[in-house]
């Protein structure tokens, strides 16, 4: 979902500044990854226009980033952040480490999280693999609320493209527990931000990397990469690949919304040519219909993927967005 010019495959070591601390997500072994020695997380880095991207390509290893406000500022509110990439990859810095910087400077605790891809060659049961870490990500930041000032009834999840599909995925699946849970903690976020979001898995509405690196099967994982390296024709390539309908039905997420969803900020370009702003629009429909309460910020223009820094326009949607989520969580 990102353009590039150049990649240049590394080993995860990026510097994050104002970052209190990196927390493994799971305590000894991961569920559903597969036992593969010396196995470490990679990552990529891309020319997408004027900016040098980092890309994470692998994850490994799943953990959570603590960016803590200021005491003197801190609102007791959380959000756990997921970045995008189409499920094959986690934009990292501008859809991660940036977004949460931003809501500190609100007093809004960030929690970026680096969930595994739904790779075969990695993980058993792909399709529900992130969705475990997202689930985990809102068990553990719940559980540990009081040590990080957080009010445990105020967490919410905020997630861009692939990103926000997993971030409405935790919302409209979360009755059901993919990790252990012995607490019987609530794996509800309480409130809801998606930008540019991926939200149905539908042929007309969807990007079919998204889909069918989560719900596809068939294709090996190599040939799936061959696919995937070519960003400017594997779209029509996927779309020609079947995909299960009981599947796609289940991660369309426009239709699993009830009146149980937390409120939600939706953000979008109307002009987004990778992720169909159709699909915020879908997703602002059932909300609507559930009496759910949405509130949406809509760009004329500005593509996709540009995080919370839309160059074709002076006014920023994170701004707008945590007034709301402050607003909310009085």
């Amino acid at each position: 979902m990102i353009k590039q010019a150049a990649i240049l495959v590394l080993l995860l070591s990026f510097t994050i500044s104002n970052a209190q601390k990196v927390i493994p997500l799971y305590n000894g072994k991961v569920p559903n990854s597969k036992e593969i020695a010396g196995l470490t997380d990679t990552t990529a880095v891309f020319q997408s226009g004027n900016k040098m991207i980092h890309f994470v390509l692998r994850v490994a290893s799943p953990d959570l980033t603590v960016f803590l406000p200021e005491k003197s500022k801190a609102t007791g509110i959380a959000v756990i952040i997921c970045p995008g990439g189409g499920y094959s990859g986690l934009a990292i810095d501008h859809e991660g480490y940036d977004i949460a910087k931003k809501l500190n400077e609100k007093g809004i605790a960030g929690f970026v999280l680096k969930y595994r891809l739904p790779n075969a060659l990695y993980v058993y049961n792909k399709q529900i693999v992130p969705l475990q870490d997202a689930q985990r990500a809102i068990q553990l930041v719940r559980e540990n609320a009081k040590k990080w000032g957080i009010n445990p009834n105020k967490i919410g999840i905020e997630g861009n493209s692939a990103g926000g599909h997993l971030a409405s995925t935790a919302r409209t699946h979360y009755q059901k527990a993919l990790i252990d849970n012995p607490l019987k903690t609530s794996l509800r976020p309480d409130f809801m931000v998606l930008n540019y979001p991926v939200i149905s898995m539908a042929d007309s509405l969807t990007h079919m990397g998204s889909r069918y690196n989560l719900i596809g099967e068939g294709l090996a994982p190599n040939e799936l990469k061959t696919i995937m390296s070519d960003w400017k024709t594997s779209e029509q390539k996927l779309a020609n690949l079947p995909v299960n309908g009981e599947k796609i039905k289940e991660y369309s997420n426009e239709l699993q919304v009830t009146s149980d969803t937390p409120p939600t900020f939706i953000t979008h370009a109307v002009d987004d040519n990778t992720v169909k702003v159709q699909n915020s629009i879908l997703f602002i429909a059932a909300l609507q219909k559930n009496k759910v309460p949405v509130e949406s910020f809509f760009y004329a223009k500005g593509g996709h993927g540009y995080g919370i820094d839309n160059p074709s326009s002076d006014v920023e949607w994170i701004d707008s967005c945590m007034t709301w989520i402050l607003k909310i969580n009085k």
